[in-house]
């Protein structure tokens, strides 16, 4: 670079930055329109943010135009007495000019020693260089499931829940938040209902692409655990395959006693980094849901 140039820095993102910030990703992912950018990002603002954590990501600025972007985030899994912060590194892209400058982004976005990272969509080239980073594998594949063939939940009652929903029954209210939240923004959120219990799941749309075919799926966003959704599979899949969907993608490493399906490392690979377990079953507050599949 000319020593004429203006000099790179790295700044958070701010609300004036979204145009740029959508033009600079849909140039980055050309399969991708600008709409899901914009859109992601609206969701991004509207959404609550712990405090003192960026609400969209950082940026790389040269003389006022964004060269490089990398998406953040930010939820609380805790309380506000006693917080969890996780954060979902979402989509990177920086200009091919200024990729020596692309670390500059990586660094500062997992700075915090209290935060527990995730990359939920790590490209398969992209595996040896997060390991490197740190980073350790919590999940390892995909399991696309039919839960029509199981003969759990015989008897359950489906309940969906609005996202102009003020509360849920029998569930509690941050858990209710979240299934209204997640309804809002355009996930199926539902509460399966027996004399047992209240089993709470947010699914999404999807596709199995199979070659030049793609088979409407739903993906498993959130469940307490993946044995609230086995416990109920039968149901959910009556409920689903009178709207079209057969298959709900869950993660797993490896088959599912009691769930009828194929397993697959072929993709669906996660990692996490930072002081909090994983957990399997809960996508909620990533990138899925708040930008789309």
């Amino acid at each position: 670079m000319s020593a004429l140039q203006p000099p790179i820095r790295c700044r958070e993102i701010g609300a004036s930055d979204l145009d740029a910030v959508a033009d600079l990703l849909a140039r980055g992912f050309p399969r991708r329109p600008r709409r899901y950018w914009s859109s992601g990002l609206q969701r991004q603002a509207a959404r609550p943010t712990p405090e003192g954590y960026p609400r969209y990501g950082y940026l790389l600025e040269q003389g006022g135009n964004a060269v490089g972007v990398l998406l953040l985030i930010y939820s609380n899994r805790g309380t506000p007495a006693q917080p969890r912060i996780w954060c979902n590194l979402s989509s990177w892209y920086v200009e091919p000019a200024f990729r020596n400058y692309a670390t500059m982004l990586t660094a500062i976005a997992q700075r915090r020693a209290e935060v527990t990272y995730v990359n939920i969509s790590a490209a398969r080239r992209t595996w040896p260089i997060i390991e490197a980073q740190g980073f350790r594998a919590y999940c390892h594949g995909l399991l696309f499931s039919v839960p029509v063939l199981s003969a759990a939940g015989q008897g359950a009652r489906v309940q969906q829940v609005a996202a102009d929903a003020r509360a849920v029954d029998g569930i509690p209210s941050d858990e209710a938040d979240l299934l209204i939240r997640h309804a809002g923004h355009g996930c199926l959120s539902i509460v399966v209902r027996s004399k047992q219990s209240s089993i709470p799941l947010v699914l999404q749309q999807a596709r199995i692409r199979q070659g030049r075919f793609a088979l409407p799926a739903m993906q498993l966003i959130y469940c307490r655990d993946i044995s609230d959704y086995v416990a109920c599979a039968g149901a959910v899949g009556r409920f689903l395959l009178l709207r079209g969907r057969v298959s709900v993608i869950v993660d797993a490493n490896g088959p599912v006693a009691g769930l009828y399906g194929v397993y697959t490392e072929r993709r669906g690979r996660k990692y996490i980094k930072g002081p909090q377990p994983a957990r399997l079953g809960d996508l909620s507050n990533t990138e899925l849901p708040i930008y789309g599949s």
